[in-house]
């Protein structure tokens, strides 16, 4: 009821708007395409296939938590605005539904990523369980972070792409050549992850938080335990599931704990101290910081920090990775 109020509302002032000045909303004269999405990895390669002519707006602010966001009115306005808009279609953007369903989206390109990859089921055959047998009682929900994997990255990139051509022909040639030198990119780094796993001596990933890299792991045949399942708004594991981690690092000598971007620790560290393994910082890339995005970062050269460290987690403990 929230978010209809919201968008009917907004609907409502809009039209004013355009009946009072008798022009478009927008009335700013850019002639760029405008794009808007919702999570930092599609931001990135809108800015990837669009370059100068894309003028792309990501919704989330930096820094700030994807699965607690809701939409402002400024951010519904945008949406109504734009030329294309890109989601996921995930449990955290329930919000969109109720949004568009709102919404005259004749003339927007609406594109749902879940659409065009293979959704994987959220499951819990490799996380040790909890203390509560709550996931038995659950629908099935599907993880969202589909960008983990970069083939699935490509198949996102390429649909944006279409929907930007469809919407702006005059500049099909700058978006298909620009899709195709990314997509270049983005095939190297799936071979480059893919010797990684084949060099690697361990096929075993052990998180001391939560887990937003299914796609990753389905993609590259590795196995993982993680503390929670997918990112659950837990923040304290049991004792059972500290136990099985602690023994599974002890047992199978694995080198590296991880943990998410925005982890406070505490759970790899209490696993380190009783291990003696190192630590380190997977990066979900789904959403980044105010300093991230002013130093420039990508989802590629994120994505290159991961194999990193990766390489180190599939390392024996002390052998030099290259």
């Amino acid at each position: 009821m929230k978010f209809r109020f919201l968008t009917c509302l907004l609907c409502g002032a809009m039209l004013f708007s355009a009946l009072a000045c008798g022009c478009t909303v927008d009335g700013s004269g850019d002639e760029r395409i405008k794009v808007v999405t919702t999570v930092f990895p599609t931001y990135d390669f809108v800015r990837e296939i669009g370059g100068d002519q894309a003028d792309v707006t990501l919704l989330l602010t930096p820094g700030a938590e994807s699965h607690s966001y809701e939409p402002t009115a400024a951010d519904v306005l945008k949406i109504q605005q734009c030329d294309v808009f890109v989601y996921i279609g995930g449990v955290s953007e329930q919000w969109v539904g109720e949004v568009l369903e709102n919404l005259n989206t004749e003339k927007t390109e609406v594109i749902r990523l879940f659409d065009c990859v293979t959704p994987i089921e959220q499951s819990h055959d490799h996380e040790h369980e909890n203390a509560s047998d709550e996931h038995d009682h659950h629908e099935a929900e599907y993880d969202e972070h589909i960008w983990a994997s970069p083939l699935n990255a490509i198949r996102m990139t390429q649909e944006i792409s279409a929907a930007m051509e469809r919407v702006d022909p005059e500049n099909m040639g700058l978006y298909s050549s620009n899709t195709d030198t990314y997509v270049h990119k983005l095939t190297q780094l799936d071979l480059l992850y893919r010797k990684a796993v084949q060099d690697a001596q361990y096929d075993t990933l052990i998180f001391g938080d939560r887990f937003p890299f299914r796609y990753l792991v389905e993609e590259y045949g590795l196995q993982y335990h993680a503390a929670f399942t997918g990112c659950s708004s837990e923040t304290e594991a049991s004792a059972s599931t500290l136990a099985f981690l602690i023994e599974t690092i002890q047992t199978e000598n694995v080198p590296l704990v991880l943990y998410t971007e925005s982890s406070t620790q505490k759970i790899a560290d209490r696993i380190c101290e009783a291990t003696g393994a190192d630590s380190a910082m997977l990066h979900s890339c789904n959403n980044v910081t105010k300093q991230e995005l002013a130093d420039g970062v990508t989802y590629l050269s994120l994505m290159e920090q991961n194999l990193d460290v990766l390489k180190r987690a599939l390392s024996v403990a002390g052998e030099e990775t290259t």
